[in-house]
């Protein structure tokens, strides 16, 4: 009687067949693959909001330098080469455009960027009628050094739009698309001049050293 007890507990207690293996193998599979998949879905959600939290910061910041900019400037020169020159103020009160007051704003042969170029102090005065004819690194003519700060680093088909012709304009737009998850958004920057210097203009749109207002 016990000799069969033990026969029976030992049924009992055999080990898994090769099918239950290759069942509980497959299910681990399943399961993995799941999770590797669930995985590689999370890690790529992350880089995708990474990535538009960083446009969107470069958004934000330019949007804020660039208005900041154009509403207290004291002209829009004009636009040589596609850029757009802007007389930021008259640091010494000469009532003339001196080359470390200008300020470009560029946005490249192709049009897929935006940066603020700046000159080294020098109170070499530039004519308002010259800025539009002046050349690539002109401003080693007159012994200045330029600098530029990166605003919208990868973007296309950056636009100005101003509501009149520079040395008139009184409002600027700049617009540019940005490619975000696969889809091309337009951004517009739109400011207006607060501090607009047209008294110092002369009939011919020339700034004058002096002010007869």
């Amino acid at each position: 009687m016990v000799k069969g007890n033990r026969l029976l507990s030992a049924s009992k207690c055999r080990a898994f067949t090769l099918v239950e293996l290759l069942m509980a193998l497959v299910v681990a599979g399943i399961i993995s693959a799941a999770v590797v998949t669930l995985a590689y879905a999370l890690g790529t959600a992350n880089d995708v909001t990474d990535d538009l939290s960083r446009t969107q910061a470069y958004v934000r910041y330019g949007t804020l330098r660039i208005s900041e900019l154009i509403r207290h400037c004291k002209l829009v020169c004009g636009m040589p080469g596609g850029d757009l020159a802007i007389w930021r103020a008259d640091d010494n009160d000469n009532r003339q455009i001196n080359v470390g007051e200008l300020v470009y704003i560029a946005r490249g042969p192709s049009r897929n960027y935006l940066r603020l170029y700046e000159f080294s102090s020098n109170d070499a005065v530039v004519k308002l009628s010259d800025i539009d004819t002046l050349t690539t690194e002109w401003w080693l003519s007159y012994g200045c050094n330029e600098t530029y700060t990166q605003i919208i680093p990868q973007c296309a088909n950056v636009e100005f739009v101003l509501d009149v012709p520079p040395p008139d304009s009184r409002f600027v737009g700049i617009w540019f698309d940005i490619v975000e998850n696969g889809v091309t958004r337009r951004y517009q920057i739109n400011a207006a001049i607060n501090s607009w210097s047209g008294h110092l203009l002369d009939g011919v749109g020339e700034v004058v050293n002096s002010d007869d207002d």
